[in-house]
């Protein structure tokens, strides 16, 4: 049962091939672009309005030096999001509950950030690994300490993500199990859980966008630290 359960997770395959590299290509149609007319339609004036509001609330605590990272960061944030919404369709793959994926987002940025911090203010991203009015004897401790969490920030990255998204789908499958099982014996309780299956379904909606904004806006506040 419980393979059956997480085989969701496995990348499908047709005719032996992969089907993750066409499930990583199709967020690419939510991209927006230039369109030959004068006005827009109100889903390209929607979608441009929403990516204003959400760079002016990304680059408000950013120095002037980070705001070069706002196309990057919005382009990252349109894909996660529709990988993220991807998965809740029917017959479909979401990429971003693969760790490996995830990390492989993660620990690129979070390195970018870091050798950004070293190269425009060293001694400033150093003073990170030691908080001022450490005493003596806890230097080397308090040290070792930050540069693990230092470390561990990209594997946190990624293991959030994937573990928010699993969670999700494993629940509605249980659910949705249940349902099926229920609808030829308890009808009414199967409606009742199908009503639950519903709200389950808007909420894991809000949790792939939720989840997207929050990979970004810590990497938001790790490239802060440094610059």
């Amino acid at each position: 049962m419980m393979i059956s359960l997480f085989d969701q997770f496995a990348s499908p395959k047709l005719l032996g091939l992969s089907l993750i590299y066409i499930a990583l290509m199709v967020p690419l149609i939510f991209f927006p672009n230039s369109i030959p007319r004068w006005t827009n339609n109100r889903i390209l004036t929607t979608q441009t309005w929403l990516i204003n509001r959400f760079v002016s609330q990304l680059l408000t605590p950013l120095n002037i030096g980070g705001h070069k990272w706002a196309l990057l960061f919005t382009a990252l944030m349109i894909y996660l999001i529709s990988m993220n919404l991807l998965g809740l369709l029917p017959y479909s793959f979401t990429p971003t509950t693969q760790l490996s994926m995830n990390l492989g987002f993660a620990v690129p940025l979070w390195l970018a950030t870091v050798i950004v911090g070293m190269l425009n203010q060293p001694t400033a991203s150093l003073s990170h690994l030691l908080p001022e009015g450490t005493p003596t004897l806890l230097i080397p401790i308090l040290v070792i300490i930050e540069t693990i969490s230092l470390f561990i920030r990209p594997l946190a990255l990624g293991v959030r993500l994937t573990a928010n998204l699993t969670a999700g789908h494993l629940l509605i499958q249980l659910i949705s199990t249940a349902v099926y099982v229920m609808l030829s014996t308890v009808p009414m309780a199967a409606l009742l859980i199908s009503t639950v299956l519903v709200m389950l379904t808007l909420l894991e909606i809000a949790v792939a966008m939720i989840q997207a904004y929050v990979f970004i806006l810590l990497l938001s506040l790790y490239l802060q630290e440094n610059i």
